[in-house]
Parts: C-alpha cells; structure tokens; sequence
C-alpha cells in the first residue's frame, strides 16, 4: 500500500470514550492480572488507531495547507486532541493505583510508569480549553508562514525556497534574498507577536490552574523529562558558553578569511566558501537514489528500512506553494510507517533531511514492533542523538550526493554542528525568560532576546535590518511557538552526537553497532539511561562539552578549509 492509499477517517471520539470507559471500569473491577494486561494492550491498540489518524490528518494538512478538506480534520484535531489526552489521563489515573502494578511494572517496564506519572502531573480537565487554544494558535502560526510567496530571481518562492539564495556566492543575490526574507517576518511582525504573546499567556494560564509557579515547570513535564531540571540545563549552558563559543568565534575567523572579508555580516554567515557552498549534484530523483545506494551499502538494516520507505512512498521533500515549511519525521503506528517531511530547496540541507529525518525513520522502524506508545519514540533530546548521529555516519557517502564538493560538506556540516550550539542555548535561555516573566511586552522580549544573543553569539551585527536589530531573529524558529522548550535537545543530541563522530572515526563497525543498539531502545528508557545505556558522556556532567570541544576542534584543524 502507498501513502497516498493510506485511509484515513476523522476519529470518533464519542466512540473512543466509550470504547476507553469501557476498558477502564474493567479494569477496575479486574480480579487478576491477565484481565489488567488484556485491557492496558486494547487500550493501547485503540490509542495507536486514534494517534495514527490525528497524524495522517496532520500530515496532508501539512502537506497542503490550502486543501480545505485537511484545513478542517485539523481543526477538528486541534479542538479534541485535548479531548482524547483526559479520556487516555483518566486510564492511566487507574493503571498507577492498580493493585497489580508491581507485575504490570515487571511486565511494561518500571519506566512506563514513571512516563504515566509525569504525564498525570502534566494533565488536567480544568486546562482542556487552554490546550484547545494553543493549538489554534500554533496552527495560525504555521499558516502565516505557509503563507509566503515572494518573486525572486524569476520565481516564486515560499520561506524555504527563498532562504536558499542566503548562500549564493554573490553578496547582491545573497542579501536581496535576506532583505526580502525578512521583510516578510517585518510585514507580519503584529501578527506574529499577537499570537506569541497569546501563546504565552494561554500556557502561564495552564501553569497557574495547575498549582505551578510558572510554565516552565509544566513545559518540563509536558516533554516527559524525569532525569533532568532546569537547573541542570542552565549549568549545561554555562559549559556551552565557556567551551563552544570561544571555539566558534575560532571557525568564524576562519571563515572571514575564507571569504576575504574585512568584516562578516548577518547575511554573510550561511555562506561557507568564497567558492560557493557544497551543493547537491543533482535533482530531487538523484539525491533519492544516492540515498537508496548509501543505505543498501551502510548496513542489511538500513537497506531493509530505506526500501520500505521507497516503496510505501513515505517522503515528501519538494518545496511547493501551501506547504509547510521546515522538516519532520512522524509515525503511523496502524500502518507500521515512518513519514518523511522536508522542503528541497537545492542546498546541503536536503541531503541533511536525507540523513537526520531518515535518523529518526529509522529509530522507529526498528521500534516498530514496540505496542506500547510510549515506547515507540522516547523523550526528544534522546530522539535527536539518532537523527543527528545519523548525518555523521553517512559522511563516507557524501562523494555520491556532493561530488567534488563533499570535502565542502564535511567541513561545513561539522562546522554547523559547532555554530548551532550556542544558537540552540540562547533559544533556550529565551525561552526561561519568556515563561519565567509572563508579564513582559513583545518588545521587552525581543530586546531581552537580543541581548541573551549578544552574549552566546557575540559576532551577530545585523547592520541596517532593523527587526533584527531588535531582537526578533527567534520569529523564524517555528519550536519557540508550537514546541516550546524543546529547542534545547537538539544542543544535548548533538553533543551525543559528536561523541558518535569521534567514535566512528576511530572503530566504525563497533560504533555503528552501538548506534543500531540505541536505536532498538526506543523509548524504554529516559534520556540520561539510555545515555548510560550505550556508554555515551553524559552533557551535563562537568567536563563533557570541553572534551568535545577539543575533540571536534583537532578533527577541524585536521581540514585544509582555505584549498577547498
């Protein structure tokens, strides 16, 4: 079966609700264990059905924001997924009293338990509303950026198409394409900021009916973190601002030497060659193929999971007007199918989709026999490390996407990998002080946003462009609205990630072997075990950035970027 065939039809809820109080009375009044197990598998049965329909529904939604009939299965996702989020609550509520439970832990893992708890703490009634709200709002968000079409260089050009210009060689097409990318964000900048402080307000709110102090708390929970705080994250990101920033103020100064300029500016930075950046050798068929050849070649596994992919029609990746910006990957749980989302737009980026989108399909895949729906996936920071060790174990096929070019890609994606992390904590920092002063106007978040990016990327000078002057850089990153505090695993992944780099430079078959390992775990373990699990530092300890730093700095200078 394709995709295209997958059958979707809106989820009845009043069904679900009696099909979930059904199951809950019986397991209630159940005199023995085999009659709970019975009831928690048909109940998770019953979540993946609901699950895989509000993600199908998603997905074409996503796909075409302009079909009316998806525009309304969204809405219609929008307003009961909170529904469906108290009918599976008040299960659980049940499944952590149950008399059974330590043979239910025994039989599910004591970590599916620990998963229930902290969802229950997550989750209440008195929200629903709320949560409603916030996802129209995140929905509203997603619209307005769907909604760009710009004329440029002859074409018209959605944000994604738009932003591949940022790295043309030519500094008048490069800051032409910036200048009209932004002015765009400048064009929506009420609206925008209407909806974020919405947003903020709507999640304060939620926090406050829960007995919180403030939404960071929720947020904490919300993304299922039981091995880590905010205080732990803030002194991780003091190792990030010691260890990393110095080395990326390094790299910077090497890459204004690599494009003979007296200065760099905002509009300079995504452009790593005077030469031009590594590109993609071919169309969208071409980067398909290489990628189908890479995995046949990487391992049985790989070959068996990017066949299934192919041949089920599950990517995706051309950029087209009404679609979604960004990338995702998702999960069908009735079909058995991870789905790949991406917006081609001609830079290295897209074979990135084909790495770290593909990481996270294949986690999945190899989870998918996994019933329990907390299983399938675990806790982002912990899903990320498959996706972006994934682009580090697909270096030695870089020759078959970027040709002469791959060198380029190398350098520069282990570069980006650097550069990104002092970006992903400022995000982060943001994001506390946001929820931590719900009070604050628009203005006086961008002005503190602005001033967080002054500290962690210091070189930023944005010359005449105004909004960005301002502090209004993070009205691009759609995490900040529709995710918030999840911005923060990527920069934890990817400290696990390099380790993976490091590892495999040095004994591949045994590293990759460790990685496959990880991926198995899906999500029967928090981020930090799993971590342990597989022998990887962990990033908040003390001395784990700074390794790395050094570790990724040698393999750098290990590079002659100035011939490339």
């Amino acid at each position: 079966m394709k995709f295209k065939d997958y059958l979707y039809e809106r989820p009845n809820i009043e069904e679900a609700k009696e099909s979930i109080e059904y199951l809950k009375k019986r397991f209630i009044e159940a005199k023995d264990l085999k009659t709970q197990i019975e009831c928690i598998n048909e109940f998770n049965a019953l979540r993946n059905h609901l699950d895989s329909m509000f993600s199908l529904a998603s997905i074409r939604h996503s796909i075409d924001t302009k079909d009316t009939f998806y525009e309304q299965e969204q809405e219609f996702c929008d307003e009961n997924s909170p529904v469906y989020t108290n009918l599976v609550t008040e299960f659980f509520k049940e499944m952590v009293k149950s008399p059974f439970r330590p043979q239910l832990e025994k039989k599910y893992g004591a970590y599916f338990f620990q998963k229930i708890e902290v969802s229950l703490k997550a989750f209440d009634p008195i929200i629903m509303e709320d949560l409603v709200e916030e996802n129209k709002l995140s929905t509203k968000y997603s619209k307005i950026l769907a909604s760009c079409s710009v004329e440029f260089q002859g074409k018209t050009c959605n944000l994604s198409q738009l932003s591949a210009y940022f790295e043309n060689p030519k500094d008048e097409i490069r800051k032409e394409a910036q200048k009209q990318y932004w002015n765009f964000f400048q064009t929506h900048e009420q609206e925008i900021d209407r909806i974020y402080d919405e947003m903020v307000h709507v999640r304060n709110r939620m926090a406050k009916k829960m007995g919180y102090k403030n939404y960071v708390e929720l947020a904490y929970l919300q993304l299922g973190r039981t091995d880590y705080d905010a205080k732990m994250v803030e002194g991780y990101r003091k190792q990030i601002l010691e260890n990393i920033v110095p080395l990326h103020q390094k790299l910077l100064e090497r890459q204004r030497k690599r494009l003979k300029k007296d200065k760099l500016y905002y509009d300079d930075l995504p452009l790593s060659f005077l030469s031009g950046n590594a590109t993609p050798k071919g169309d969208r068929n071409h980067l398909v193929q290489s990628a189908f050849e890479m995995y046949s070649e990487m391992s049985m596994d790989t070959k068996e999971f990017f066949e299934y992919m192919l041949d089920h029609e599950l990517l995706d990746l051309e950029a087209k007007p009404g679609k979604e910006g960004g990338g995702y990957c998702t999960y069908l749980p009735d079909f058995k199918s991870p789905f790949i989302f991406s917006n081609f737009n001609g830079t290295s980026g897209d074979v990135d989709v084909l790495t770290h989108e593909a990481g996270h399909a294949f986690q999945v895949y190899q989870s998918k026999e996994i019933t329990i729906p907390e299983y399938l996936w675990p806790t982002y920071e912990a899903c990320e490390i498959h996706s972006m060790s994934m682009e580090f174990f697909a270096w030695p096929w870089m020759d078959k996407f970027f040709k002469q070019d791959a060198p380029k890609y190398r350098f520069s994606h282990l570069e980006s990998a650097i550069s990104f992390l002092p970006y992903g904590v400022s995000i982060d920092e943001f994001q506390h002080y946001v929820y931590e002063h719900p009070e604050a106007t628009s203005e006086m978040r961008k002005q503190k946003y602005r001033e967080i990016e002054k500290k962690y990327l210091p070189h930023k000078d944005y010359k005449d462009n105004t909004l960005l002057e301002k502090g209004a850089y993070w009205f691009r990153q759609s995490h900040v609205f529709t995710s918030p505090f999840y911005y923060i695993d990527y920069t934890l992944a990817q400290v696990c990630a390099l380790q993976y780099l490091i590892r495999n430079l040095k004994s591949p078959k045994e590293t990759w072997e460790n990685y496959v390992e990880l991926c198995k775990l899906g999500g029967s373990k928090s981020f930090l075990d799993l971590v342990k699990a597989v022998g990887l530092e962990n990033p908040f300890k003390e001395g784990t950035v700074k390794k790395i730093a050094s570790e990724c700095e040698k393999i750098l200078d290990g590079m002659d970027d100035m011939s490339m």
